[in-house]
Protein backbone atom coordinates (compact mmCIF):
# COMPACT_ATOMS: atom_id res chain seq x y z
CA UNK A 1 0.00 0.00 0.00
CA UNK A 2 1.55 3.92 -0.81
CA UNK A 3 2.52 5.49 2.72
CA UNK A 4 0.42 8.66 0.99
CA UNK A 5 -2.45 9.62 3.48
CA UNK A 6 -4.23 13.02 3.70
CA UNK A 7 -3.38 15.29 6.74
CA UNK A 8 -6.91 16.69 7.86
CA UNK A 9 -5.41 18.97 9.98
CA UNK A 10 -4.33 20.44 6.77
CA UNK A 11 -7.22 19.90 4.02
CA UNK A 12 -10.76 20.86 4.13
CA UNK A 13 -12.15 17.48 3.31
CA UNK A 14 -15.80 18.51 4.32
CA UNK A 15 -16.68 18.27 0.82
CA UNK A 16 -15.08 14.98 0.57
CA UNK A 17 -17.00 11.43 0.28
CA UNK A 18 -16.00 8.77 2.97
CA UNK A 19 -14.34 7.22 0.29
CA UNK A 20 -12.03 10.03 -1.04
CA UNK A 21 -11.11 10.60 2.29
CA UNK A 22 -9.99 7.13 3.50
CA UNK A 23 -7.89 6.11 0.45
CA UNK A 24 -4.49 5.52 0.40
CA UNK A 25 -3.79 6.42 -3.23
CA UNK A 26 -0.71 5.35 -5.28
CA UNK A 27 2.46 7.13 -5.69
CA UNK A 28 4.12 6.86 -8.74
CA UNK A 29 7.55 6.61 -8.99
CA UNK A 30 9.73 10.00 -8.74
CA UNK A 31 10.28 11.77 -11.64
CA UNK A 32 12.89 14.80 -10.83
CA UNK A 33 14.02 17.34 -13.30
CA UNK A 34 17.48 17.96 -12.37
CA UNK A 35 20.51 18.26 -15.27
CA UNK A 36 22.83 15.68 -15.49
CA UNK A 37 20.74 13.04 -13.76
CA UNK A 38 21.03 9.45 -14.01
CA UNK A 39 17.91 8.34 -13.65
CA UNK A 40 17.34 4.71 -12.92
CA UNK A 41 14.46 4.54 -10.89
CA UNK A 42 11.23 4.04 -12.83
CA UNK A 43 11.49 1.36 -15.35
CA UNK A 44 11.15 3.31 -18.22
CA UNK A 45 13.29 2.16 -21.73
CA UNK A 46 16.85 3.92 -22.40
CA UNK A 47 16.07 3.66 -25.93
CA UNK A 48 13.31 5.79 -28.31
CA UNK A 49 10.58 4.59 -29.58
CA UNK A 50 10.40 3.07 -33.12
CA UNK A 51 10.96 5.72 -35.57
CA UNK A 52 7.84 5.27 -37.33
CA UNK A 53 5.61 6.15 -34.43
CA UNK A 54 6.47 10.17 -34.57
CA UNK A 55 6.09 9.30 -38.57
CA UNK A 56 2.45 7.95 -37.47
CA UNK A 57 1.64 10.84 -35.01
CA UNK A 58 3.01 13.18 -37.60
CA UNK A 59 0.66 11.67 -40.46
CA UNK A 60 -2.32 12.04 -38.37
CA UNK A 61 -1.78 15.36 -37.73
CA UNK A 62 -1.16 16.50 -41.20
CA UNK A 63 -4.52 14.53 -42.52
CA UNK A 64 -7.26 17.49 -42.48
CA UNK A 65 -9.66 15.10 -42.94
CA UNK A 66 -9.13 13.57 -39.78
CA UNK A 67 -8.12 16.25 -37.38
CA UNK A 68 -8.08 16.63 -34.15
CA UNK A 69 -12.01 17.87 -34.05
CA UNK A 70 -13.12 14.40 -34.15
CA UNK A 71 -13.35 11.55 -31.44
CA UNK A 72 -11.03 9.12 -31.96
CA UNK A 73 -12.43 5.16 -32.49
CA UNK A 74 -13.60 4.40 -29.30
CA UNK A 75 -12.59 0.56 -30.09
CA UNK A 76 -9.22 0.99 -31.10
CA UNK A 77 -9.99 -1.01 -34.26
CA UNK A 78 -6.56 -0.84 -35.83
CA UNK A 79 -4.63 -1.13 -32.71
CA UNK A 80 -6.57 -4.44 -31.20
CA UNK A 81 -6.71 -5.67 -35.36
CA UNK A 82 -2.73 -5.01 -35.14
CA UNK A 83 -2.22 -6.93 -31.91
CA UNK A 84 -4.46 -9.67 -32.76
CA UNK A 85 -2.48 -10.46 -36.15
CA UNK A 86 0.69 -10.42 -33.90
CA UNK A 87 -0.32 -12.96 -31.32
CA UNK A 88 -2.10 -15.18 -33.54
CA UNK A 89 -5.81 -13.79 -31.72
CA UNK A 90 -8.86 -12.80 -32.79
CA UNK A 91 -10.10 -8.95 -32.08
CA UNK A 92 -12.27 -10.03 -29.71
CA UNK A 93 -10.12 -11.46 -27.71
CA UNK A 94 -8.02 -7.89 -27.22
CA UNK A 95 -8.52 -5.50 -25.33
CA UNK A 96 -6.67 -1.55 -24.95
CA UNK A 97 -6.81 1.27 -22.52
CA UNK A 98 -5.43 4.10 -21.18
CA UNK A 99 -2.33 2.48 -20.13
CA UNK A 100 -2.29 -1.10 -18.36
CA UNK A 101 -3.22 1.06 -15.25
CA UNK A 102 -6.55 1.95 -16.63
CA UNK A 103 -6.93 -1.73 -17.87
CA UNK A 104 -6.38 -3.43 -14.76
CA UNK A 105 -8.25 -1.14 -12.91
CA UNK A 106 -11.45 -2.01 -15.12
CA UNK A 107 -10.10 -6.03 -14.07
CA UNK A 108 -10.58 -5.21 -10.60
CA UNK A 109 -14.23 -3.81 -11.03
CA UNK A 110 -15.01 -6.17 -13.49
CA UNK A 111 -14.14 -9.86 -12.23
CA UNK A 112 -12.95 -9.03 -8.31
CA UNK A 113 -15.95 -7.03 -6.85
CA UNK A 114 -17.62 -10.64 -4.76
CA UNK A 115 -17.65 -12.28 -1.98
CA UNK A 116 -14.65 -14.39 -2.14
CA UNK A 117 -11.32 -13.06 -1.67
CA UNK A 118 -8.73 -11.50 -4.47
CA UNK A 119 -5.26 -13.17 -3.98
CA UNK A 120 -2.27 -11.30 -4.63
CA UNK A 121 1.86 -11.75 -3.31
CA UNK A 122 2.20 -9.54 -0.50
CA UNK A 123 5.24 -8.09 -2.42
CA UNK A 124 4.59 -7.26 -5.72
CA UNK A 125 3.06 -3.95 -7.80
CA UNK A 126 2.07 -1.89 -5.36
CA UNK A 127 -0.87 -0.26 -7.02
CA UNK A 128 -2.88 -3.94 -5.77
CA UNK A 129 -3.76 -3.17 -3.10
CA UNK A 130 -4.95 0.39 -4.07
CA UNK A 131 -7.28 -1.00 -6.49
CA UNK A 132 -8.70 -3.21 -3.90
CA UNK A 133 -9.14 -0.28 -1.55
CA UNK A 134 -11.01 1.69 -4.13
CA UNK A 135 -13.16 -1.23 -5.19
CA UNK A 136 -14.06 -2.39 -2.03
CA UNK A 137 -12.52 -6.33 -2.46
CA UNK A 138 -11.02 -8.27 0.02
CA UNK A 139 -7.23 -8.99 -0.84
CA UNK A 140 -5.22 -11.76 1.03
CA UNK A 141 -1.54 -11.31 0.22
CA UNK A 142 0.53 -14.26 -0.38
CA UNK A 143 3.80 -14.45 1.47
CA UNK A 144 6.40 -14.84 -1.01
CA UNK A 145 8.20 -17.82 -0.59
CA UNK A 146 11.92 -17.46 1.14
CA UNK A 147 14.37 -16.76 -2.16
CA UNK A 148 11.60 -13.96 -2.86
CA UNK A 149 9.95 -15.93 -5.31
CA UNK A 150 5.80 -16.74 -6.10
CA UNK A 151 4.87 -20.73 -5.11
CA UNK A 152 1.76 -21.14 -7.55
CA UNK A 153 1.33 -24.22 -4.67
CA UNK A 154 0.33 -21.25 -2.03
CA UNK A 155 -2.41 -19.84 -4.02
CA UNK A 156 -5.05 -23.19 -3.36
CA UNK A 157 -7.80 -21.48 -1.08
CA UNK A 158 -11.28 -20.40 -2.98
CA UNK A 159 -11.42 -16.93 -4.28
CA UNK A 160 -12.98 -14.75 -6.82
CA UNK A 161 -9.61 -14.07 -8.59
CA UNK A 162 -5.74 -14.40 -8.18
CA UNK A 163 -3.91 -11.26 -10.04
CA UNK A 164 0.45 -11.54 -10.24
CA UNK A 165 2.90 -9.47 -11.95
CA UNK A 166 4.70 -11.78 -14.08
CA UNK A 167 8.06 -11.09 -13.85
CA UNK A 168 7.36 -10.00 -10.45
CA UNK A 169 8.18 -6.14 -9.61
CA UNK A 170 10.31 -5.46 -8.12
CA UNK A 171 12.12 -8.91 -8.00
CA UNK A 172 12.21 -9.54 -11.83
CA UNK A 173 11.61 -13.21 -10.93
CA UNK A 174 9.90 -15.24 -13.46
CA UNK A 175 6.51 -17.43 -12.98
CA UNK A 176 6.64 -20.44 -15.23
CA UNK A 177 4.09 -21.23 -18.17
CA UNK A 178 3.39 -24.97 -16.01
CA UNK A 179 2.66 -22.86 -13.04
CA UNK A 180 0.28 -20.12 -14.53
CA UNK A 181 -1.61 -23.41 -16.18
CA UNK A 182 -2.10 -24.91 -12.69
CA UNK A 183 -3.00 -21.85 -11.04
CA UNK A 184 -5.91 -21.58 -13.97
CA UNK A 185 -6.99 -25.33 -13.96
CA UNK A 186 -7.53 -25.22 -9.84
CA UNK A 187 -9.20 -22.67 -10.00
CA UNK A 188 -11.87 -22.76 -13.37
CA UNK A 189 -14.55 -20.16 -11.45
CA UNK A 190 -11.75 -17.62 -10.49
CA UNK A 191 -10.46 -14.94 -13.11
CA UNK A 192 -6.13 -15.53 -13.28
CA UNK A 193 -5.19 -12.05 -14.03
CA UNK A 194 -1.28 -12.46 -15.15
CA UNK A 195 0.43 -8.94 -15.46
CA UNK A 196 2.84 -8.86 -18.03
CA UNK A 197 4.14 -5.33 -17.91
CA UNK A 198 7.87 -6.97 -18.20
CA UNK A 199 7.61 -9.87 -20.34
CA UNK A 200 8.85 -9.30 -23.48
CA UNK A 201 12.07 -9.11 -21.31
CA UNK A 202 12.07 -12.29 -19.87
CA UNK A 203 12.99 -15.82 -21.67
CA UNK A 204 12.84 -19.71 -20.78
CA UNK A 205 16.06 -21.63 -20.25
CA UNK A 206 14.40 -24.37 -22.14
CA UNK A 207 13.83 -21.92 -24.64
CA UNK A 208 16.52 -22.58 -27.05
CA UNK A 209 15.51 -19.21 -29.86
CA UNK A 210 15.18 -17.11 -25.97
CA UNK A 211 12.24 -15.74 -26.51
CA UNK A 212 9.96 -14.31 -24.29
CA UNK A 213 7.26 -16.95 -22.62
CA UNK A 214 4.04 -15.24 -22.31
CA UNK A 215 0.76 -16.42 -21.02
CA UNK A 216 -0.86 -15.27 -24.13
CA UNK A 217 0.14 -18.09 -25.20
CA UNK A 218 -2.81 -20.24 -22.83
CA UNK A 219 -5.95 -18.43 -23.24
CA UNK A 220 -7.13 -20.41 -25.91
CA UNK A 221 -6.76 -23.20 -23.06
CA UNK A 222 -8.44 -21.37 -20.65
CA UNK A 223 -11.48 -18.96 -20.59
CA UNK A 224 -10.77 -17.55 -17.11
CA UNK A 225 -7.28 -16.28 -17.97
CA UNK A 226 -6.82 -12.43 -18.32
CA UNK A 227 -3.11 -11.18 -19.74
CA UNK A 228 -2.67 -7.39 -19.03
CA UNK A 229 0.69 -5.64 -21.12
CA UNK A 230 1.49 -2.39 -21.37
CA UNK A 231 3.50 0.02 -24.37
CA UNK A 232 5.36 1.79 -21.78
CA UNK A 233 8.20 -0.71 -20.72
CA UNK A 234 9.28 -3.12 -23.89
CA UNK A 235 8.16 0.15 -26.57
CA UNK A 236 9.72 2.48 -24.82
CA UNK A 237 6.21 4.44 -24.90
CA UNK A 238 5.65 5.16 -21.15
CA UNK A 239 4.24 8.88 -22.52
CA UNK A 240 1.70 7.42 -24.35
CA UNK A 241 0.13 5.52 -22.09
CA UNK A 242 -1.42 2.49 -24.10
CA UNK A 243 -2.01 -0.81 -22.25
CA UNK A 244 -3.46 -4.29 -23.79
CA UNK A 245 -5.55 -6.99 -21.96
CA UNK A 246 -5.83 -10.61 -23.83
CA UNK A 247 -8.29 -13.33 -23.07
CA UNK A 248 -11.58 -14.92 -23.74
CA UNK A 249 -13.99 -12.55 -25.63
CA UNK A 250 -16.24 -13.10 -22.79
CA UNK A 251 -13.70 -11.47 -20.19
CA UNK A 252 -13.12 -9.08 -23.04
CA UNK A 253 -16.67 -8.47 -23.86
CA UNK A 254 -16.93 -7.78 -19.42
CA UNK A 255 -13.89 -5.03 -19.62
CA UNK A 256 -15.57 -3.39 -22.75
CA UNK A 257 -18.55 -2.81 -20.56
CA UNK A 258 -16.71 -1.34 -17.36
CA UNK A 259 -14.56 0.85 -19.90
CA UNK A 260 -18.02 2.30 -21.83
CA UNK A 261 -19.05 2.88 -18.29
CA UNK A 262 -16.91 4.88 -17.35
CA UNK A 263 -15.24 6.20 -20.17
CA UNK A 264 -15.87 5.47 -23.78
CA UNK A 265 -12.83 7.09 -25.56
CA UNK A 266 -9.67 6.46 -23.74
CA UNK A 267 -7.13 6.40 -26.35
CA UNK A 268 -6.89 9.33 -28.69
CA UNK A 269 -6.05 9.10 -31.92
CA UNK A 270 -2.35 9.97 -31.48
CA UNK A 271 -2.11 7.31 -29.18
CA UNK A 272 -3.80 4.74 -31.24
CA UNK A 273 -2.01 5.95 -34.34
CA UNK A 274 1.84 5.67 -32.75
CA UNK A 275 1.28 2.79 -31.26
CA UNK A 276 -0.16 0.89 -33.88
CA UNK A 277 2.80 1.91 -35.85
CA UNK A 278 5.21 0.20 -33.09
CA UNK A 279 3.10 -2.87 -33.20
CA UNK A 280 4.18 -3.24 -36.67
CA UNK A 281 7.87 -2.20 -36.53
CA UNK A 282 8.53 -5.52 -35.30
CA UNK A 283 12.50 -5.94 -36.01
CA UNK A 284 13.15 -2.51 -34.27
CA UNK A 285 11.14 -3.86 -31.10
CA UNK A 286 13.07 -6.82 -31.26
CA UNK A 287 16.24 -5.43 -31.20
CA UNK A 288 15.95 -2.79 -28.46
CA UNK A 289 14.54 -5.86 -26.16
CA UNK A 290 17.99 -7.77 -26.71
CA UNK A 291 19.67 -4.68 -26.26
CA UNK A 292 17.98 -4.26 -22.80
CA UNK A 293 18.65 -7.56 -21.92
CA UNK A 294 22.12 -7.58 -22.85
CA UNK A 295 22.60 -4.43 -20.77
CA UNK A 296 20.80 -6.29 -17.91
CA UNK A 297 23.24 -9.30 -18.14
CA UNK A 298 26.25 -7.01 -18.27
CA UNK A 299 25.07 -4.74 -15.43
CA UNK A 300 24.11 -7.92 -13.46
CA UNK A 301 28.48 -9.50 -13.39
CA UNK A 302 29.20 -6.02 -12.60
CA UNK A 303 27.21 -5.98 -9.75
CA UNK A 304 28.27 -9.03 -8.52
CA UNK A 305 32.04 -8.37 -9.00
CA UNK A 306 31.45 -5.62 -6.54
CA UNK A 307 30.12 -8.09 -4.00
CA UNK A 308 26.06 -7.42 -4.74
CA UNK A 309 23.30 -10.24 -4.32
CA UNK A 310 21.50 -9.80 -7.20
CA UNK A 311 18.23 -11.62 -8.28
CA UNK A 312 18.17 -13.17 -11.15
CA UNK A 313 15.82 -10.77 -13.08
CA UNK A 314 13.53 -11.17 -16.31
CA UNK A 315 12.71 -7.34 -16.40
CA UNK A 316 14.15 -4.43 -17.44
CA UNK A 317 15.34 -3.60 -13.66
CA UNK A 318 17.63 -5.67 -11.80
CA UNK A 319 16.68 -6.34 -7.71
CA UNK A 320 20.48 -6.08 -6.24
CA UNK A 321 21.43 -6.75 -2.10
CA UNK A 322 24.30 -4.32 -1.19
CA UNK A 323 27.23 -6.63 0.74
CA UNK A 324 26.37 -5.27 3.67
CA UNK A 325 22.58 -4.85 3.08
CA UNK A 326 22.95 -1.11 3.68
CA UNK A 327 20.46 -0.19 0.66
CA UNK A 328 19.00 2.84 1.90
CA UNK A 329 22.90 4.01 3.05
CA UNK A 330 23.88 3.65 -0.87
CA UNK A 331 20.48 4.87 -2.42
CA UNK A 332 21.06 7.98 -0.60
CA UNK A 333 24.52 8.45 -1.19
CA UNK A 334 23.92 7.81 -5.24
CA UNK A 335 21.10 10.25 -4.74
CA UNK A 336 23.64 13.08 -3.86
CA UNK A 337 26.03 12.22 -6.55
CA UNK A 338 22.71 12.61 -9.51
CA UNK A 339 21.86 8.77 -10.00
CA UNK A 340 18.69 8.03 -8.52
CA UNK A 341 17.55 4.51 -8.19
CA UNK A 342 14.59 2.88 -6.57
CA UNK A 343 14.76 1.79 -2.81
CA UNK A 344 11.29 0.43 -0.72
CA UNK A 345 11.36 0.42 2.55
CA UNK A 346 9.42 -2.74 3.41
CA UNK A 347 10.06 -5.90 5.50
CA UNK A 348 11.88 -8.34 3.69
CA UNK A 349 12.85 -6.05 1.18
CA UNK A 350 14.32 -3.10 2.56
CA UNK A 351 17.93 -4.32 2.20
CA UNK A 352 17.75 -4.37 -1.49
CA UNK A 353 17.46 -2.10 -4.28
CA UNK A 354 15.61 -1.24 -7.74
CA UNK A 355 17.98 -0.82 -10.35
CA UNK A 356 16.75 -0.24 -13.89
CA UNK A 357 18.43 -0.82 -17.08
CA UNK A 358 19.69 2.19 -18.25
CA UNK A 359 22.45 2.75 -21.27
CA UNK A 360 25.68 1.70 -21.03
CA UNK A 361 27.49 5.11 -20.24
CA UNK A 362 24.82 5.24 -17.48
CA UNK A 363 25.64 1.65 -16.32
CA UNK A 364 29.48 3.09 -16.13
CA UNK A 365 28.83 6.01 -14.38
CA UNK A 366 26.64 3.53 -11.56
CA UNK A 367 29.35 1.26 -11.14
CA UNK A 368 31.88 4.08 -10.98
CA UNK A 369 30.00 5.64 -8.41
CA UNK A 370 29.63 2.30 -6.01
CA UNK A 371 33.43 1.74 -6.33
CA UNK A 372 33.84 5.59 -4.96
CA UNK A 373 31.21 4.14 -2.38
Amino acid sequence: MSDSTIDNRNTDTRLWSNKAKNLSPYVPGEQPQHDNLCKLNTNENPFPPSAKVGEAISAVLANQADDLRLYPAPESDDLRAALAQLHGLDSKQVFVGNGSDEVLALAFASFFMKEQPLLAPDISYSFYPVYAQTFGINLVQIALADDLSVDANDYSQPCSGIIIANPNAPTGLLLSLADIRKLASAHPDAVIVIDEAYIDFAYAAEDSSDKAVSAISLINEFDNLLVTQTFSKSRSLAGLRVGMAFGNASLIEALTRMKNSFNSYPLDKLAQAGATASVLDKPYFEETCQQVIDLRESLTADLTTLGYQVLPSHANFIFARPKEGNASMVANALREQGIIVRHFNQPRIEEYLRITIGTKAQHERLINALKAL
